[in-house]
């Protein structure tokens, strides 16, 4: 359990972290589900820069 709780606390530890994302500026769980996936999304992009770079990931998304 320990391990699990680990590694799913890194992301939201960052996402608070790096891009300030404390509380969700919208209402209703649609709305914020949808903000969240925004907020998932740019920290998924973001750690593929960091693992692969600009080139990398450009030659992945050409692919």
């Amino acid at each position: 359990m320990d391990l699990r709780r680990e590694s799913v606390e890194h992301p939201f530890g960052s996402i608070k972290q790096w891009m300030g994302q404390r509380t969700f500026l919208t209402r209703r769980l649609e709305n914020v589900r949808c903000e969240f996936s925004l907020t998932a999304l740019a920290y998924n992009i973001r750690r593929a820069l960091t693992l692969v770079g600009m080139v990398g990931l450009m030659r992945a998304i050409s692919a």
